[in-house]
This record gives C-alpha cells, sequence and structure tokens, in this order.
C-alpha cells in the first residue's frame, strides 16, 4: 500500500452542522453508495446512521467508519456524533485520525459544541479543514462565521473560497487558488462546471485572493518576497505553503457549501487530498513500556514490529469487535499480538475493513491503516504489539460522568439480560460507568448527560428485551472544606497483647486558588518525630477518609492537608495504628473546617428564535441558572446560562414547549459550586431520610 496516497480523516461538529449529510455526499461522489440518504424525512436514513434509534431520531450517536476512494487516494473516513453527551466517541476518533473536517453551520456559526472539537482537535494535534455548510439558508452569513473562528477558537482562519450569492441563490463557489468559479450540475451535484468568475465577483474575489496571499506570506519567506515584489504566485506554490501551515496546525484554510443541495463537496475531497497528512507526514510518539519517561518515534514502515492501538470498542452479536489503527508493522489473520497492559497474547482471528455496519474480510493490514479486529479480548486505549513489554501509546482523555440514575428491572427474570447489557456498554463506553450503591443496593448508571443516559436505557429495552424502570438521576455532589482546621489527635489503644499508638498534629485547609487536585498531603515533620515508614500510612489514611464526608455521605474534594508533628511508641505504632488515627483525625477535623456541599455546574447555551428570549431566560432564571450572555444574529438568539445540574433535568422538554418546538441547547460541565444554604439542608434531609428508609 502507498502510503502517501492514504488519508485517515474525520469529520467534527456542532448538532445539527450536517456532518453525517456531507458524509453521505462523500460516499456518493466517492462511488461507494449508488443513492443518496437523508437523515431525516423519510427513506431508509443516512448509511452512516445505522442504528434504528439514529434514524429515528436523526442525530448521530456512535461514530461509524468507513473506507473510500477519492481519485487515487484511499480515505478512512469516520463520522463522529455532535452532541457533548456522546463526546467519548469524538475523542476517541480524534486520537487515532491523522486529520479532521470541521464543520460549521453558516446561521449557526461557531457554538458550543465546535469549541468542545476543537479543543479535542488541539488536545492530540490533529490538522483541521472548515467547511461552512448549510450555505443555502435563509440568514447564511459566510465571513461571519470566518471572524468567528478567529474570534472564538484563535485559529489564523483565512477563505479558500468565496460562495456564488447565498441562500437559495447559492450556484456555486469561487476557487482562491485557481480564481475559477466552480458549478455543481446534474441531479446531484455530481458533474462539476469549471466557468470564468462572473464579472460581478471578480473584484471581491481578487480582493480575497489577495488576503489569502497576505496571511500565507507569514509561513514563507519565498511567497512573501513574491507578493512583496508583485510577482505572479503559481497554484503549486500556494498549495505548498498551505499544506505546510495545515499540517503545523497553524492555519485553517475554510471551505464553504451546501452538502444538502450537492454544493462544494468535490473540492473539499480535493483539499483532504493535497492538505491533510499522511500517516507518513504525522509524528506519533510511543512511550517504552519499563521506562515511560523514555520516548521513541514509530514510523508507518510495514518492516517494523506492529504497534496497533484499539480505540473502540462494539459488541455486536457475533461477538466483540474492536477498532484498531495500525501505527507501525503488518497485522495479519490468525496470528497473536501481545496485550502491552495485560500481557496476554490475543489471536487477531478475523481482520475486517468497516463500511459503517457492514464489513469485508481481509488477510491482513498495513501500518497507517484503520480496521477493526474480531473476537478479541481488550479495553479502549489498549496497545498490542508483536512482542510483550515494547511499549505502549498515550491513551485517551476520558471525560467523567456528570449525571446518576437508578435502574431496576421491572421483573426479577430481567435482572441477568439486564447485568450482560450493562457490562457491554461499560466495555464499549468508556464515560458510562455502573456502580451498586452500597447503603440502598440500587444498581446506579452514570454518564454523560440525560440524552446519553436515555439512548441506553432505550437500547436496553430493544436489544436486549428488558423492561426496566429508571430513578429520578442522583447528581454528584462532593464536599469541601471553607476554613482551616488545626488537628491534634491521639489513638491509644490498650488491650490484651500488643496495643495501638499513633498520634499527629497538623492542620487541614482549603486548596489554594488554582489548584485542580482533589487532594494534596504535605509532610513537614522534622527530627523523626513520626518515623518515616508511618507517614505514608498517615496520608493513606486520610485518603480512605476522603469517599465519603461527614454532611451527606459525599466525597469530599479541594482539601490540602499538612502534617506537622506527632508522636509514637515502640512497641504499641503500626502501620495500621497510624492509618486508624489519620482516618478518625480526619472526620473530626474535616467537621472544624465549616465544610460546604458543592454542586456541578453545567454550561448551558440555548438557541431560540428571538421572540422567545423572555420565556426562556425566565425558565433559566427559576431553575436557578445565571445568565452569562445573549447574543442575538438575525433572528435567533443564543443565551449562554450557568445552571446547576440538579436543576436541568426535564429541561428539554420545557424548552420545547416554551419555543414550540424551535428551540435546541447543548450543556456541558463547567466546574463546582457551593450549594445555597437553604438547598443544603434539603440534601442533607433527604440523605437521612434515605438512610433511614435503607436501615429498615
Amino acid at each position: 500500500m502507498d502510503l502517501s496516497k492514504l488519508r485517515n480523516i474525520g469529520i467534527s461538529a456542532h448538532i445539527d452542522s450536517g456532518k453525517t449529510t456531507l458524509s453521505e455526499r462523500i460516499l456518493f461522489y466517492a462511488g461507494r453508495i449508488h443513492r443518496i440518504q437523508e437523515v431525516k424525512g423519510g427513506g431508509d436514513g443516512a448509511t452512516m446512521d445505522y442504528m434504528d434509534l439514529e434514524r429515528e431520531r436523526g442525530i448521530t450517536i456512535t461514530s461509524a467508519a468507513t473506507s473510500v476512494k477519492w481519485h487515487d487516494t484511499a480515505i478512512n473516513l469516520i463520522d463522529t456524533p455532535g452532541h457533548v453527551d456522546f463526546t467519548v466517541e469524538v475523542e476517541r476518533s480524534l486520537r487515532v485520525l491523522d486529520g479532521a473536517i470541521l464543520v460549521l453551520c453558516s446561521v449557526g456559526g461557531v457554538q458550543s459544541q465546535s469549541m468542545t472539537v476543537d479543543r479535542q482537535m488541539k488536545r492530540y494535534k490533529v490538522p483541521r479543514l472548515a467547511f461552512v455548510n448549510k450555505m443555502d439558508r435563509t440568514g447564511a452569513n459566510f465571513p461571519r462565521v470566518v471572524q468567528q473562528l478567529r474570534d472564538k477558537l484563535g485559529a489564523d482562519a483565512v477563505p479558500m473560497q468565496l460562495p456564488i450569492g447565498k441562500e437559495d441563490k447559492l450556484e456555486g463557489v469561487i476557487d482562491l487558488v485557481a480564481m475559477k468559479a466552480l458549478y455543481f450540475d446534474g441531479d446531484n451535484g455530481e458533474n462539476v462546471r469549471i466557468e470564468e468568475i462572473p464579472e460581478g465577483l471578480k473584484a471581491a474575489a481578487g480582493e480575497a485572493r489577495h488576503n489569502l496571499l497576505e496571511a500565507l506570506t507569514m509561513y514563507s519567506d519565498t511567497l512573501m518576497e513574491k507578493v512583496l515584489s508583485e510577482e505572479p504566485v503559481t497554484e503549486d506554490e500556494i498549495h505548498a505553503v498551505v499544506k505546510d501551515a495545515v499540517q503545523n496546525q497553524a492555519f485553517t484554510p475554510v471551505f464553504c457549501g451546501s452538502a444538502y443541495k450537492n454544493k462544494g463537496v468535490q473540492p473539499l475531497l480535493d483539499a483532504v487530498l493535497r492538505y491533510l497528512p499522511s500517516p507518513l507526514e504525522r509524528q506519533v510518539i510511543a512511550k517504552q513500556y519499563d521506562n515511560p519517561d523514555e520516548t521513541f518515534e514509530i514510523t508507518p514502515d510495514e518492516t517494523k514490529p506492529a504497534v496497533v492501538m484499539a480505540f473502540k470498542i462494539v459488541d455486536d452479536p457475533y461477538g466483540q469487535l474492536t477498532f484498531m489503527r495500525l501505527y507501525q508493522g503488518t497485522i495479519r489473520k490468525g496470528e497473536g499480538y501481545i496485550n502491552q497492559r495485560t500481557g496476554q497474547k490475543q489471536r487477531f482471528s478475523r481482520i475486517v475493513r468497516m463500511h459503517a455496519d457492514k464489513r469485508e474480510e481481509i488477510d491482513f493490514a498495513e501500518a497507517g491503516d484503520i480496521i477493526a479486529v474480531m473476537g478479541v479480548d481488550c479495553a479502549s486505549g489498549d496497545t498490542f504489539c508483536d512482542s510483550p513489554k515494547y511499549c505502549t501509546l498515550e491513551s485517551m482523555f476520558v471525560a467523567e460522568p456528570v449525571i446518576k440514575m437508578a435502574i431496576t428491572p421491572t421483573n426479577r427474570d430481567g435482572l441477568d439480560r439486564l447485568s450482560k447489557a450493562l457490562q457491554r456498554f461499560v466495555r464499549e463506553d468508556p464515560t458510562f460507568r455502573v456502580s451498586t450503591d452500597d447503603e440502598t443496593g440500587e444498581t446506579v448508571i452514570a454518564g454523560m448527560g440525560e440524552l446519553h443516559l436515555d439512548i441506553y436505557v432505550e437500547r436496553i429495552r430493544r436489544e436486549f428485551k428488558v423492561d426496566v424502570t429508571v430513578g429520578a438521576p442522583k447528581v454528584s455532589y462532593r464536599e469541601a472544606p471553607t476554613r482551616l482546621a488545626k488537628y491534634d489527635y491521639k489513638h491509644k489503644k490498650q488491650t490484651g497483647g500488643s496495643g495501638q499508638y499513633a498520634h499527629i498534629v497538623g492542620s487541614l485547609e482549603p486548596m489554594p486558588e488554582g489548584v485542580d487536585e482533589n487532594f494534596i498531603f504535605e509532610d513537614k515533620v522534622v527530627g523523626g518525630r513520626v518515623p518515616r515508614e508511618y507517614i505514608p500510612s498517615v496520608e493513606k489514611g486520610f485518603r480512605f477518609a476522603l469517599d465519603k464526608g461527614p454532611i451527606a455521605g459525599f466525597p469530599i474534594v479541594g482539601v490540602k492537608s499538612i502534617l506537622s508533628d506527632g508522636s509514637y511508641h515502640d512497641v504499641d505504632s503500626s502501620d495500621m495504628a497510624f492509618q486508624i488515627c489519620a482516618r478518625t483525625c480526619f472526620r473530626e477535623a474535616f467537621m472544624e473546617t465549616k465544610p460546604v456541599l458543592l454542586e456541578p455546574i453545567m454550561k448551558v447555551e440555548v438557541e431560540v428564535p428571538a421572540d422567545f428570549q423572555g420565556p426562556v431566560t425566565g425558565e433559566l432564571n427559576k431553575r436557578r441558572g445565571l445568565i452569562v450572555s445573549t447574543e442575538t444574529e438575525s433572528e435567533m438568539t443564543t443565551i449562554i446560562a450557568e445552571v446547576p445540574l440538579a436543576e436541568t433535568f426535564g429541561y428539554s422538554t420545557d424548552l420545547r414547549s416554551a419555543t414550540q418546538g424551535q428551540g435546541v441547547f447543548t450543556m456541558e460541565f463547567s466546574k463546582y459550586r457551593p450549594v445555597p444554604g437553604n438547598i443544603q439542608k434539603e440534601i442533607v434531609e433527604e440523605r437521612k431520610a434515605a438512610d433511614a428508609a435503607a436501615a429498615k
């Protein structure tokens, strides 16, 4: 396989920007499908949204992979969801991709989830192109979206195209490199017609090309000399500078069109080939297994030892399907490879290339490719190599769940199937967690939002035929200190045989501003007042006490503990004595810090027609929301607010009824903030009542 003719790319964006519609057009123009299906509005639904739930709701839930050929280049394409609830799908896709297309709506511009996706792209250093979609919509404003890319994402975003007309008058695009007009003819825009730029747009195109060249002079001295001396610049020279700047994640070229109206997709595919890197042009660093501080570069060379990363796991009726990215070497069907985390050898019995939910068997795969392997038992983020303890690849970032629900089967005979379903979903999705409440014995599921858990509950009912009842979601509160408290605690126990003795002196205090850690332990003991071997025991005892706070039994965060003094007994002191001493001491001292409950605060972005701004703001205020900003563009108003998670349940239904179904909102975790006194009192009383009921 010629790796220079391979691209691994993803399509990411805010909800409803048209990612799946764009993927559908790419599949059509590349000859992978012969009939375009729409995401909504009858038909079989888009190819990449293959789950029944995705087709019913018109949203993408899981990232789907496919491979297509454009001209002579193979493209592995992953279409990712837009909802923040399914953010791990975007996270793990970007972790293994070489490039991405950031899709933006011509009316909505840079929205909250666009910012999240932008952060994810920067985290994994993924070069990207921007595509301003839906240029046929009323209110489409291309220059405004480009400006938002600069202002909100800090990107050096420069148009590579200009639209010819807009809204319902959108006819095509102007290519600012070739200085030609492109029109898309045929029933599905499959024939690209190249013409001269219309007379009325020549001046605007000339100015836009000048701006493009000026922006590119920042990345090339040769180009700067040519522009300053007003020499002509060839198309190849421009392409070379853009490619270089994009691959250094410095420059974001902006394209435009309308996937739904079949305009502007083919030039975008040409740009993918021209500017986004092949596996040969990406630097991948692996850590040595025995010494993670030591790193080395792995290269997409099929003759070197195999290095493969499992980035996504799907359980289907035929067994576990593991999506993998090959970074080095070759893998063959039937051979064994070693999981670097567990040290176990796994046989890759079948290797398949995916096309949404269809699969095509292959005998081997080479470096740079993205494939799926059947029947491998592993976790998301595991590295496989030919030999044990060879190397590990940096795993992906997984956000913490923010919402919990209690789930129970309606009939007892569904218990086994429910537990099978939950085990499967936990393996598939690192942001979906299952635990058992020690006090109530309930099974609790946790996830990234209401929609996230709602989808899983629906899948349990459909795929596993288990009727379940879901309790009101529980919010993950935290307990935190508000002031310094000193402690001086002695633990003495004298019974038959050896006794227990431990004595510690120090202080507990709130975490300093700007330190993003739950617990810090500082040892300031001098002169061996507490022997060195017992210091870790004290820390262990403190950490044990963090799990359950004294106010309402929630985890404790934001505490700094300083151990300054203490004493011990030659015979009676032990590791266990100091652990018990620290646990009991922490519980007593923590109450002296005047602790408060903290609640998760969500950043909520609501987009509504301007007429509904009043009722929507009123509803947010009613939910203890704090309005951060309000922005009105043409007919739409965007309201950004900070709302306690506890108040967001059922918001989607209320928003729909308040806006006649026209309002949309996104929500992501922002921070923890102290709960108001009256509400804290209610929460504590509720916990006490629940504990009393459980005790009966």
